[in-house]
């Protein structure tokens, strides 16, 4: 069977409905949601006839099952499904009532239930443990350059909530270097598509002196897999729940590096994971310790399935 995924066109969001449909077993194809200029001003659910307030979605022929994301995804996604009378199972709070879509996977954070949510503590993603395998096969050469344990470092950007500018590279830079230098370990850090290119500059400025290379790249050259697959230990902005769950996937021990700002839905879902002893606030004294790859998607997934027969 062949999914759909209907989403706005993040990272993130496209991480999170290929996980579930991957881990599912089902094929899928992602539809992006382009909204047109006018309405993105106005919260989708409050549309009239969302249909046409976005570019054209058509979706394959073999379709059996839309998986939407987010908010608007959501919105999009429900009357995709109503058109072409589908089942549609909804990734993240909705910001609608739940009896809407036939399941809705939300995570611990997102605070709501029902007797058609499940619940992940992490967010959706589509890491495995064979992923990484061929990914550490791939890039362990090209990233470590002895045999100190290497941390990772993923760095996201400000998204609202959260800020991350040069000021906070600085900070960010001087906590790895200590951490590496008190640690024994190597290094390498990687930006994603919304780091300021300002922090990135600073980052190179001060990192590549200490031998702390800053990678990036896209398609086969994009490190990110291969710096989770080779790590010891990761760093990871705490603005992003997408690369944290992707992180606590790993058997890494996991350190979340803190940024000026707030957001209430990620300190809880930092909490669950700290909880469950799966990551720990950055400290350049803090050692490696015992812990466990986390990961609820494929659990979600396998209920899925049996919830809606596919």
């Amino acid at each position: 069977m062949k999914a759909t995924i209907i989403a706005e066109d993040f990272a993130g969001m496209r991480a999170q409905g290929a996980g579930l449909a991957e881990k599912a077993d089902l094929e899928w194809d992602f539809c992006p949601v382009r909204i047109k200029p006018f309405w993105s001003r106005f919260p989708a659910r409050y549309w009239p006839s969302p249909l046409r307030r976005v570019d054209p979605i058509r979706i394959p022929e073999d379709t059996g099952l839309i998986i939407c994301i987010g908010g608007t995804g959501g919105v999009i996604g429900r009357a995709v499904a109503q058109r072409e009378g589908l089942p549609v199972v909804q990734i993240q709070n909705p910001r609608m009532p739940v009896g809407k879509f036939d399941l809705v996977i939300a995570n611990t954070h997102d605070g709501i239930s029902g007797d058609n949510v499940l619940i992940s503590r992490n967010a959706l993603h589509p890491v495995t443990p064979q992923k990484l395998d061929l990914a550490r096969s791939k890039w362990e050469g090209r990233l470590k350059q002895d045999e100190r344990p290497l941390l990772s470092v993923l760095i996201g950007g400000a998204n609202g909530r959260f800020t991350l500018g040069p000021a906070e590279a600085e900070k960010i830079a001087e906590g790895i270097i200590a951490f590496t230098m008190r640690n024994a370990m190597q290094a390498v850090l990687t930006p994603s598509r919304r780091t300021d290119p300002e922090a990135v500059a600073i980052f190179r400025e001060r990192l590549e002196p200490h031998g702390i290379a800053v990678l990036t790249g896209s398609g086969d050259d994009n490190p990110y897999m291969g710096m989770l697959a080779c790590a010891d230990m990761i760093a990871v902005t705490t603005d992003s729940v997408s690369m944290i769950s992707e992180a606590a996937a790993t058997s890494a021990s996991v350190m979340i590096l803190p940024l000026p700002g707030r957001s209430s839905r990620i300190s809880r879902f930092v909490k669950t994971l700290e909880s469950a002893g799966r990551v720990k606030w950055f400290d350049p004294d803090q050692p490696p310790w015992e812990t466990a790859p986390l990961d609820d998607t494929p659990l979600v997934a396998r209920e899925m399935r049996r919830r809606l027969k596919l």
